[in-house]
């Protein structure tokens, strides 16, 4: 067997010096740098919504070995379990092996479960109820399969470049409508039992350049990842915005992400872990790291780390930088053993959060085959048993996910062509409406373009049960209602579609479409990223001469993203376009739903559709610019992104963000403001408790070492003990006996009670509970104005009068279910954080003297109703 100590503990300056300012230039060669923060905040047990499962942890933990924390906090190595990642079992105690794993819309590679759809596609409904079910809905499948952490809902990338390729895993490029995804699925998610797991923690908007390894492989030469160069004052007002929503309601685990912030790895990276998300935000959770996002050891375990995925350097390479590693760490003081029991109980007290027991289902799949039989631990290729028994954990989900799929429906376009009714003759066009030949699994983690793009790819992805085409649904209802119907599954079948949509009273529908996924996978030599926002397979080429030849032409969009409909959006031939997004299983019915009325579209753009690519601003790094090095992603545009960032050039846009239209009518009237006594805020003051330490352990290497013959060693698997009590040959490491002052980053390992943040909140996950103070309720009335019944989704805006703040800002939305000739009210809260900056110099929220206004409209750019607050 081998173990490894190696010098992994030296490369510990991972986080170094200050988030630059927001007003200071960065240039390539003067590289943004990382303010170092220590201790590593250690665990609050009165936390709000923690205390009880602190007191269930508090009392497992006491009863745990050295090893045993160890072995809790360690992944077991790729492919070690069942799972995509799996931490150590404590026998003894009575817990088996706690399961990671993916994704964030349903069970990666595994059968008999659901396919959802994306959280983009999900954040078009503005429903935070559909939210919370797709949440709980798919919690209910994880369960049921026996996973403990479910690796989602996604929050980074938020979405700052409309080409990045994971963008559909989250939500929207708006901080608000992300955070209520992000709020909404946890606790759908937590209430069924299951630890969510918010990723990817933080700056990580782009598939370029996240790995050396991977970059390498497709021919780049860099040393170091790439570089996402964020400021205090945008890395608060925007990407840890969501964060704190998640963090606020309860989130039990957090994924450090790939990519360097301000050249210092994720995972290492004290001012993000130890500060921003544990001191400020209050997260009373763990930390993962994402699968090889962990780059030391001892650094990465002083900066805030908790748990190591999946547990080994590399895959199968069966070394590790915590196992055996941090065992000699805390034995040698490298590590404080605080800090190792603050891993176990923020890891213990997130499980007892959703799990008021260690009396655990079994794990009842395997990731590596759908083999009923196969080895247990697949990289040994050992363990010969069932590994798969198939037990179908859906339930009726399908329902839930077709619903979801309808509601997230954006109408864009239609000048009455829609709702179909009985229509003569229907002929549907275009691959996107057909299956894959090979079948809609037959791409390994949906890493291909062929027939209806339902989910993206990578391990965001999950595999389809069944999926219901364009094609097969659209047919049904055809026949159903005696219309003629006829397809053709072709993009590129042009005499016989020009043939067909040139008949008499033919309406066509052409579908098209444009993927992404994640890095590891190159589709077209998109590398994750898209490499443009045109449609694929030459879609837009298809969309303009189906609608030259017939002039009734509906088009259908399937898309991890906004696509640029410039050249043909305006064309009077083209009577209606819908962005369907990536809506799973139910994928065809969920479209006929829309087109037939069935379902009154209400959906809204989580995006903004822009008329070029340029007009967006930020873009994907594809190149190296930092020779060698790491490259480096600075994101000067600050916090105008998207719409914030169209609406600050005052550049007209094609669909604005939160635009949709529906079947019926809807007229605003009579906004008003009504103030709240919220009283003044109230920094907070005072310091934290000292840290906590749980029992004593032998200092006796001999009570460490490997068990022997009688418990079997498996090959590549990752253990906590150690191969021999000469700790210099256990460590391999040429600088063993060196103290924790002499390489470790000053206070590291500080003990001490720590001063509290103004921002923070003392046992208040989130920040300062009072930045969630409502202090004013703005209403609206909404009025039916047509004459059927639909849903209409008011949303409120505010404008924080600065000179360097948008012009305006989602704050709150609703969906209103509204009958015809009635009217509902639209009530909206704003809080004390809705209406602040981020203060780099007092490191608080702060409320500017500039006037405030509220807006309440349709989207982004129509703002039907304002009102000045008082």
């Amino acid at each position: 067997m081998q173990f490894n100590y190696a010098a992994q503990w030296l490369f510990i300056f991972g986080a170094r010096a200050s988030l630059v300012n927001s007003h200071q230039q960065i240039q390539k060669r003067d590289l943004a740098t990382s303010d170092p923060f220590y201790p590593s905040p250690w665990m609050s047990p009165d936390a709000d919504g923690w205390k009880e499962a602190y007191a269930q942890a508090k009392q497992f933990v006491s009863q745990m070995t050295l090893l045993e924390k160890v072995n809790l906090t360690t992944g077991v190595g790729w492919a070690a379990e069942q799972c995509v990642g799996q931490v150590g079992a404590i026998p003894r105690l009575g817990l088996r092996s706690l399961c990671m794993h993916d994704s964030p819309l349903g069970m990666r590679g595994s059968d008999f479960n659901s396919a959802f759809p994306s959280g983009q596609t999900t954040a078009a409904t503005w429903d935070r109820g559909l939210m919370n079910r797709r949440g709980n809905a798919m919690g209910v499948e994880f369960r049921g399969k026996g996973v403990n952490v479910l690796l989602g809902p996604v929050a980074g990338p938020l979405g700052r470049m409309p080409a990045g390729g994971r963008n559909w895993e989250g939500f929207s490029p708006d901080p608000v409508l992300t955070g209520a995804g992000m709020s909404e699925s946890i606790k759908g998610i937590q209430d069924a039992g299951v630890i969510a797991c918010a990723k990817h923690f933080i700056g990580n908007e782009q598939e370029h350049f996240r790995q050396v390894g991977e970059a390498k492989s497709y021919g780049f030469n860099i040393s170091e990842t790439l570089s996402s160069n964020i400021d205090d004052k945008t890395m608060h007002e925007l990407y840890l915005w969501p964060f704190a929503d998640a963090v606020r309601a309860g989130v039990g685990s957090v994924m450090c992400s790939y990519q360097q912030v301000n050249n210092s790895y994720g995972c290492q990276n004290s001012k993000l872990m130890n500060d921003l998300l544990k001191n400020e935000l209050g997260f009373q959770g763990f930390v993962m790291s994402d699968w090889q996002a962990q780059h030391t050891g001892a650094a990465s375990a002083v900066a805030g780390l908790d748990m190591s995925m999946p547990g080994d350097t590399e895959f199968n390479t069966g070394l590790s930088y915590w196992g055996t590693n941090m065992t000699l760490a805390v034995l040698n003081g490298t590590v404080a053993a605080y800090r190792l029991d603050d891993m176990a109980m923020r890891i213990m007290a997130a499980f007892f959060k959703v799990s008021k027991n260690t009396d655990l289902d079994p794990i009842n799949f395997s990731f590596w085959t759908l083999d009923t039989y196969g080895p247990i631990h697949q990289a040994a290729n050992k363990g010969y048993q069932q590994i798969n028994f198939h037990v179908d954990a859906r339930h009726d989900h399908g329902k839930l996910i077709r619903e979801i799929g309808a509601k997230g429906t954006v109408l864009l376009k239609n000048t009455g062509s829609l709702p179909l009714n009985k229509p003569k003759f229907l002929a549907v066009i275009g691959e996107d409406a057909g299956s894959n030949p090979k079948g809609p699994n037959a791409c390994a983690d949906r890493g291909c373009d062929d027939g209806t793009l339902a989910m993206g790819w990578g391990s965001g992805t999950a595999n389809f049960p069944y999926l219901i085409t364009p094609d097969a649904a659209i047919q049904a209802r055809a026949i159903d209602d005696g219309s003629r119907y006829e397809s053709i599954l072709s993009n590129y079948a042009t005499s016989q579609t020009k043939a067909l949509v040139s008949q008499a009273n033919v309406t066509a529908i052409v579908f098209v479409n444009a993927g992404s996924g994640e890095g590891y996978i190159n589709v077209d030599a998109n590398i994750g990223d898209r490499k443009n926002l045109t449609l694929w397979r030459d879609g837009d080429a298809l969309v303009k001469n189906v609608s030259s030849w017939c002039p009734n032409t509906i088009i259908v969009i399937h898309s991890t993203g906004p696509v640029l409909v410039t050249d043909w959006h305006s064309s009077p031939n083209i009577t209606a376009i819908l962005w369907a997004g990536l809506p799973g299983q139910e994928s065809g019915n969920s479209i006929a739903d829309v087109l037939y009325g069935k379902v009154n579209p209400a959906g809204r753009t989580p995006f903004t559709w822009g008329a070029t690519r340029e007009g967006y601003g930020a873009d994907v790094l594809y190149k190296p610019n930092n020779g060698n090095g790491a490259p480096q992603q600075d994101f000067s545009e600050g916090v105008f992104i998207d719409y914030r960032y169209f609406d600050k050039a005052n550049t007209s846009v094609i669909y604005e963000f939160g635009h949709g239209l529906s079947y019926t009518t809807f007229e605003y009237s009579n906004i008003q403001v009504q103030k709240s006594d919220a009283g003044q805020y109230r920094p907070t003051k005072g310091k934290t408790a000292a840290a906590p330490t749980f029992g004593n352990f032998s200092t006796d290497l001999n009570d460490y070492l490997f068990p022997g013959d009688e418990f079997p060693y498996i090959y590549q698997y990752i253990y906590p003990y150690l191969n021999t009590t000469d700790p210099q040959k256990a460590s391999a490491d040429p600088h063993y006996g060196q103290t924790a002052d002499e390489f470790l980053p000053p206070h590291a390992i500080d003990d001490e009670a720590q001063p509290l943040l103004r921002a923070s909140g003392k046992n208040s996950p989130g920040g300062n509970r009072q930045l969630y103070d409502v202090l004013y309720t703005i209403t609206a009335d909404i009025k039916n104005t047509g004459s059927i019944v639909g849903d209409e989704v008011p949303q409120l805006y505010v404008s924080l009068g600065g000179k360097d703040d948008p012009k305006v800002v989602l704050r709150d939305f609703d969906r209103l279910r509204i009958d015809p000739g009635q009217t509902a009210q639209f009530r909206g809260k704003l809080t004390r954080r809705d209406l602040s900056n981020w203060d780099t110099v007092s490191q608080d929220w702060v409320i500017s003297g500039a006037k405030k206004t509220a807006y309440v409209g349709r989207s982004s750019r129509k703002l039907d109703l304002s009102i000045v607050l008082p």
